[in-house]
C-alpha cells in the first residue's frame, strides 16, 4: 500500500517515478536507535515495560484507493518506510490519570531526510532535517486497548482536511500527507446510542519532527494518589533521563549546546517548551480553534497541534464553546484552553522530576500566563490593525470586542474579517463620524445571531428534572453531589437559564436595537484608537493600505468550519471524492478568495447529490423527509442543517 502511495503521490507533483520510493529515500531512524524498543514481537494488546516504543506489524487495507493528497506536506519528504513500530505513552485524560496508551491505531514509519532544496525556513522549524511518518489506521499494535487499531473515512478526512487547514493559518502542526480509504470495513457505533454500522477504513499520512509528547514522560510515573495506576516503566529512571537527552540533543540543539550544568540545561529546555506552548494556545485562541481532547497525550513536546479528534472551529462567538459532545463539564472549552495548557505543563513538569527539579519547574511555569497574554495581545493587535503603537487599554479594548460578539451572538471568524473594512478616520472636514459609525454598526449586524438562534444556543443541555436534583443535593449533601457533578457545570446551567428567560422575554426588534447599540459603542471606541495610529503626520492613505493587507493575513476568509467538513465526508462516502480536494484547495489559502472555489462542488439531502447514488453500506440513499441542504459559500455562516452535527 505504502509504495503505490507513494508513486501516486510523487507523480501528482510531478516527479519522475522511475526508482521505488525505498531507494529515492533516505532513512535515518535516530529515535529507535536512541530509544529502547520492545524486544518482545508478541501479538495482542499488552503493557509494555522498560521500553519507549514496540514492533508492529501494519495491517493492510482491502482494495486502497486516495481519497486526496497534500502536495505541499509530501514534498517534505519522498516518502515510505519499512520499520514500523508504536510509541508507548502515558497520559493524563479529562483530568484523571489514566495509565498505559499509547499509539493504539498510528505505526511510526521511520525518519526521513529532508530534500536538500528544502526552505531554510522549514530546516528551522526542524532542526533535525529529518521528518518522522506514521501511518494512522493501519491495525492493532499493542496499545489498542478495547479498539482495533483502525480509523475509518469521516474521521481521517477531518484529520486531514484540518493538519493542512491549520498549517496554512500560521498555527504550528503536524502534518497529513494523504488520506486513503478502502474496502475493508469496521463497526462503529458514531453517536454512542446503541446503533452502530460498518464504516470504510482509512488511513492517514502524518508527518511531523516528531510525534513524542507530554505522556510520552509519564511512562515513568509512580502510583497515581487517586487512580492507583502506575506507568508501565516506573522504576526505569535511566529511561527518562535517555529519552530527555535525546528530545534535548535532537530537538533543541542549541539549548543542549549552551548549557553544561544539567539542570540549567533541564530548565532552558522546559522553558522553551512553556513558551511555545504559551504561544501555541494564543494562536488558538485568535483564530477561534478549538482542540476538543487536550489530555497530556495530545500535548506535544514541540509545541505543534498534536491529534485532530473531535476539533472545532467556533462559529457564533462563544466563550463556553464545547467542540466535543463527549465533555460534558466542559474541562476543555474554548475559554478554559490556556488554563488547561498550563495545567499540563505542571504534569509534564512533575514527570521529569528529579531531572527537573520542582522549585525551578515553578519559576518557569510563573511564566505562562504573562506569556500568552503576550502573543494572544500582540496577535490581537495585528487582527485589529493596530500596526503603530502600543497602548495599555489595547487589551480593555480586545475584551470588550470579545464581549460584544459574545452579547450579540456573532460570527468569531467573519467579524474579524469585517474590521478591515472600518476604515481609520481621515481627519477631513467632509467626514460625518456618525454616518460612518451607522455604516460600520450594519456591516457587523449582519454577522449577528437572530433571537431565535440566541434561544436555541441557550438552551440547557441538562434536563430540567436533574438540574433541581443536582441543586437539591448540592444543599443537602454536598459529598454526594461532588462526586457525580461540580458547582461550575451547575452554574453554567443556571447561566444559560437566566439568558433564555431574558431571550423569551425580549422581541426580534428589541434585540436588533440592543445589539445596534453595543456595537455602535465599540465601533466608536474602535475608531478614536485607530486615529491615534494616524498622529503625527502619518499618511493616513498609506496606513490604511498596510493595516488592510495586515489584517487580511491575519483574519482568514475561510476556516474548516465543521459543516465544510461534514459535507467533504458525506461525499466522499458517496463516492464523490472531489468535495474533499476542493475543500483542501480552498484551506491551502484562508486569508484569500479563490475565483471559482466559492462554493462547495457538492451538497448532500436533496441537494445536487443523486438519490440513486448508494451509500457506503451499499444501500440506497434515502433523503425523504431529510433537510434539503442549501449551497452556502465556503466564508458562510453555518446554514440550519449544521445544528445536528455532532461530534464526539
Amino acid at each position: 500500500m505504502l509504495i503505490s502511495l507513494s508513486h501516486a503521490g510523487m507523480e501528482d507533483m510531478g516527479v519522475s517515478t522511475s526508482r521505488s520510493s525505498l531507494e529515492r529515500l533516505e532513512f535515518d531512524n535516530v529515535a529507535l536507535k536512541k530509544l529502547p524498543l520492545d524486544p518482545s514481537t508478541e501479538p495482542g494488546v499488552r503493557q509494555v515495560r522498560g521500553a519507549c516504543f514496540s514492533r508492529v506489524q501494519p495491517t493492510p487495507l482491502k482494495n486502497p484507493k486516495f481519497v486526496a493528497v497534500s502536495g505541499p506536506a509530501l514534498a517534505l519528504l519522498g516518502l515510505d518506510a519499512d520499520e514500523p513500530a508504536a510509541h508507548c505513552y502515558c497520559g493524563h485524560q479529562f483530568g484523571q490519570f489514566a495509565g498505559q496508551l499509547g499509539d493504539g491505531a498510528a505505526c511510526y514509519l521511520g525518519e526521513v531526510k529532508a530534500p536538500v532544496d528544502q526552505s531554510p525556513e522549514l530546516l528551522h522549524e526542524n532542526p533535525t532535517g529529518r521528518w518522522e511518518i506514521q501511518v494512522k489506521g493501519a491495525g492493532l499494535t499493542p496499545y489498542s486497548r478495547q479498539a482495533d487499531g483502525r480509523k475509518v473515512l469521516r474521521s481521517s478526512i477531518r484529520e486531514f482536511l484540518c493538519s493542512e487547514a491549520v498549517f496554512a493559518l500560521g498555527v504550528p502542526t503536524t502534518r497529513a500527507g494523504s488520506v486513503v480509504t478502502s474496502d475493508s470495513r469496521v463497526m462503529r457505533d458514531i453517536y454512542y446510542d446503541g446503533t452502530p454500522r460498518m464504516e470504510r477504513c482509512s488511513v492517514v499520512l502524518r508527518i511531523a519532527p516528531s510525534f513524542i509528547r507530554f505522556g510520552s514522560f509519564e511512562i515513568f510515573k509512580r502510583a497515581d494518589e487517586f487512580t492507583g495506576r502506575q506507568g508501565p516503566s516506573y522504576g526505569h529512571d535511566e529511561i527518562r533521563t535517555q529519552m530527555l537527552d535525546y528530545v534535548i540533543e535532537t530537538f533543541y540543539p542549541e539549548i543542549h549546546q549552551n548549557h553544561s550544568d544539567r539542570i540549567e540545561r533541564n530548565t532552558a529546555f522546559f522553558r522553551e517548551v512553556t513558551l511555545r506552548t504559551a504561544r501555541l494556545v494564543a494562536q488558538w485562541q485568535c483564530v477561534g480553534f478549538c482542540h476538543g481532547v487536550l489530555n497530556t497525550d495530545n500535548m506535544s513536546i514541540l509545541g505543534l497541534t498534536l491529534d485532530y479528534g473531535p476539533f472545532g472551529f467556533m462559529d457564533r462567538f462563544d466563550p463556553d464553546f464545547i467542540c466535543n459532545a463527549s465533555d460534558t463539564s466542559g474541562r476543555y472549552s474554548y475559554q478554559a484552553q490556556p488554563a488547561i495548557c498550563r495545567w499540563n505543563l505542571a504534569r509534564l513538569a512533575e514527570a521529569l522530576v528529579p531531572d527537573l527539579p520542582p522549585d525551578r519547574a515553578e519559576q518557569v511555569l510563573d511564566e505562562y500566563l504573562p506569556l500568552y497574554n503576550g502573543f494572544y495581545l500582540s496577535n490581537m493587535r495585528k487582527k485589529l490593525g493596530l500596526l503603530r503603537m502600543e497602548e495599555p487599554e489595547d487589551e480593555m479594548l480586545v475584551t470588550e470586542l470579545m464581549q460584544t460578539m459574545h452579547n450579540t451572538g456573532t460570527d468569531f471568524t467573519n467579524t474579524f474579517r469585517s474590521l478591515s473594512q472600518i476604515s481609520c478616520p481621515t481627519q477631513q472636514e467632509g467626514e460625518d463620524e456618525s454616518e460612518v459609525i451607522k455604516q460600520a454598526t450594519e456591516l457587523l449586524l449582519q454577522q449577528c445571531a437572530s433571537l431565535e438562534e440566541l434561544k436555541a444556543a441557550n438552551r440547557p443541555t441538562m434536563d430540567p428534572r436533574e438540574l433541581a436534583m443536582l441543586l437539591s443535593m448540592a444543599q443537602s449533601n454536598p459529598a454526594v453531589f461532588q462526586m457525580i457533578s461540580d458547582r461550575k457545570t451547575v452554574a453554567r446551567q443556571l447561566e444559560r437559564l437566566s439568558r433564555l428567560k431574558e431571550l423569551m422575554d425580549t422581541t426580534a426588534e428589541q434585540l436588533r436595537a440592543k445589539q445596534t447599540e453595543d456595537w455602535s459603542c465599540w465601533i466608536k471606541k474602535y475608531r478614536q484608537r485607530l486615529a491615534r495610529e494616524c498622529e503625527s503626520g502619518v499618511d493616513v492613505t498609506d496606513l490604511q493600505k498596510e493595516r488592510v493587507h495586515v489584517m487580511n493575513n491575519n483574519n482568514p476568509y475561510v476556516v474548516l468550519r465543521n459543516y465544510i467538513a461534514q459535507n467533504a465526508i458525506e461525499a466522499a462516502e458517496n463516492g464523490d471524492l472531489s468535495e474533499v480536494q476542493r475543500v483542501l484547495k480552498v484551506l491551502e489559502k484562508p486569508f484569500s478568495v479563490q475565483e471559482g472555489l466559492e462554493k462547495p462542488g457538492w451538497v448532500g439531502r436533496g441537494g445536487v447529490a443523486d438519490s440513486e447514488e448508494r451509500d457506503e453500506t451499499g444501500e440506497e440513499g434515502n433523503t425523504s423527509g431529510a433537510e434539503a441542504r442549501v449551497l452556502v459559500p465556503y466564508d458562510s455562516k453555518p446554514p440550519m442543517w449544521a445544528n445536528e452535527i455532532c461530534v464526539t
